[in-house]
């Protein structure tokens, strides 16, 4: 069974997961964390420093020995905010490139919350209702509303508790106008959230992430304590460990601020590191708790690592139930991404369909690995989106638009992969030194290639689209590829025209003959 590595470069604290595939489920066979604060530095200068690089990447250095132990089929490595913002990103991704051989993927907001969702639908109790997910991380928040499992919005936020803690709070307690200020640019951001989400009813609200886990641990205890002083009912001694009300959030908030960072590390669930950044991301949950009405949360102890887990998971195991929602999200994001450009999705689906046919028809030709089904549909129902900028040179707007928008369910070398099958529908092809083909991992360039006369072969069987779709049978033969067409009402001559005038490169790529017959 394939065993996989998740590792998450956060703001704060790198984490490892390695799990191994049981029954089409994920079993948990590592866990390891490190406080590194990534961000520190980032979010006062806008570089990451030398001393926060090197706590890093001794960090990955442990990680790595674990992986190795674990004989690990497949590690994937994300950073989010800090690396998002870092001006000398590139610098330590080639640092860790050098030391462990990993190459660093820094995702998006939108993607990190995807993935956060991804991992806490797929294993959360109670998660596949209506609900909020909430993630406050070091350096951002992303904030979630699902349905049946679904995403239906998202938003990522600039509050993350490192980030608030470097740019507003330095005294020891935080002054008045700190919190003011703090207050102020929270409030700000929290506005855009609700001009999206509104104030969503949902059944559960879930946190994730360190603030969360001490937020509920700390609000327990000091609840707790109150009910003790003076005799409060005895339903606060019934709390969940796993839940915090708005209440012990504004509570906390209201003691925090008051507190030194000693006083704070003494509190239960908080300690010596959570404090120097608990004041912030405790008053992004207070405020927003109550502007979006929210009565309480339920902890999550998973995460990022969990949703990369479960994505791997999804790729490599077709019966598992994880890849059927992973193909249902990826092809509403490939939709959502036809609908904002005016594609035409009855037009596109003949293209795909017959994609497909030669994608599973042709599997002895092309030897093209099963992913590579996925990014056929998609670059063929997204081939013209580049029409919405201009029709001149459409294929070159085509790739720029797939390669740099936010698609659901697909990572950016993903999109990179689809986006170059999709540029080279025109008088051009694939070239190693083409800009487009640099961008794509030298390993994948025979794929894309082969990839690319498959859906030129689609492309050219949906010429007339005014009449009715031609029929395909293709048959393989050692030394050619027959093509036979079924006509539609208005024939089949300019199909089998443009066909085969894509006989010469498919010679080339196949080393076969192709072959085009009309019945």
């Amino acid at each position: 069974m394939p065993t996989f590595a998740a590792i998450d470069i956060g703001s704060n604290s790198v984490r490892l997961k390695i799990a191994t595939v049981q029954q089409h489920r994920l079993k948990t066979l590592h866990e390891d964390r490190e406080v590194v604060r990534l961000g520190e530095s980032v979010f006062q200068t806008g570089m990451i420093s030398p001393d926060a690089m090197a706590n890093t990447i001794r960090a990955l250095k442990r990680f790595q020995k674990a992986v190795q132990m674990h004989v690990t089929d497949k590690v994937r490595v994300v950073a989010t905010s800090a690396m998002r913002d870092a001006r000398n990103g590139a610098a330590f991704t080639a640092w860790v490139k050098s030391a462990t051989g990993w190459q660093v993927e820094v995702i998006s907001g939108l993607e990190e919350g995807r993935l956060i969702h991804l991992g806490v639908v797929s294993l959360e109790p109670g998660a596949k209702a209506r609900c909020l997910l909430i993630d406050l991380g070091g350096g951002s928040c992303e904030v979630t509303l699902s349905d049946q499992g679904r995403m239906k919005e998202m938003v990522s936020l600039p509050l993350g508790a490192v980030r608030l803690q470097q740019e507003f709070l330095h005294a020891d307690p935080p002054t008045k106008e700190e919190i003011a200020r703090l207050k102020q640019f929270i409030d700000r951001e929290l506005k855009k959230a609700e001009r999206k989400l509104g104030t969503p009813r949902v059944s559960l609200v879930i946190a994730t992430s360190g603030t969360a886990a001490a937020l509920t641990e700390a609000g327990v205890a000091l609840t707790k304590k109150m009910a003790v002083r003076k005799a409060m009912p005895k339903r606060f001694e019934r709390l969940r460990p796993t839940t915090a009300t708005a209440d012990s959030v504004r509570l906390l908030v209201d003691k925090l601020t008051k507190m030194s960072n000693v006083q704070r590390a003494s509190i239960p669930g908080i300690g010596p590191k959570r404090s120097e950044i608990i004041i912030g991301g405790a008053m992004v949950y207070a405020h927003l708790m109550e502007r979006m009405e929210l009565k309480s949360f339920r902890y999550s102890p998973l995460g990022l690592r969990d949703g990369m887990l479960e994505q791997m998971l999804a790729e490599s195991d077709l019966r598992a139930s994880v890849h059927k929602k992973m193909e249902s999200e990826r092809w509403a994001g490939v939709l959502e991404v036809c609908r904002r450009y005016g594609v035409d999705q009855k037009k596109m689906d003949p293209v795909r369909e017959h994609v497909v046919q030669l994608f599973d028809e042709l599997a002895r030709v092309h030897e093209l690995p099963p992913e590579y089904r996925v990014w056929l549909e998609s670059a063929a129902m997204m081939q013209d989106v580049g029409k919405y900028m201009n029709h001149q040179g459409h294929h070159r707007h085509t790739q720029y638009i797939i390669a740099n928008s936010e698609i659901f369910g697909f990572s950016p070398e993903q999109r990179l992969l689809v986006s170059a099958i999709a540029r080279y529908l025109g008088k051009s092809r694939p070239d190693a030194m083409d800009r487009v083909m640099r961008t794509v991992p030298v390993e994948e360039h025979s794929n894309v290639t082969r990839a690319v006369v498959l859906l030129r072969l689609a492309a050219a069987l949906n010429q007339d689209r005014a009449s009715a779709v031609v029929r395909m049978k293709p048959s393989v033969y050692p030394k050619r590829v027959v093509l036979d067409l079924v006509p539609g009402r208005g024939g089949a001559e300019l199909e089998a025209w443009s066909l085969k005038k894509e006989a010469d490169y498919f010679r080339e790529v196949f080393e076969r003959d192709l072959v085009v017959e009309v019945a």
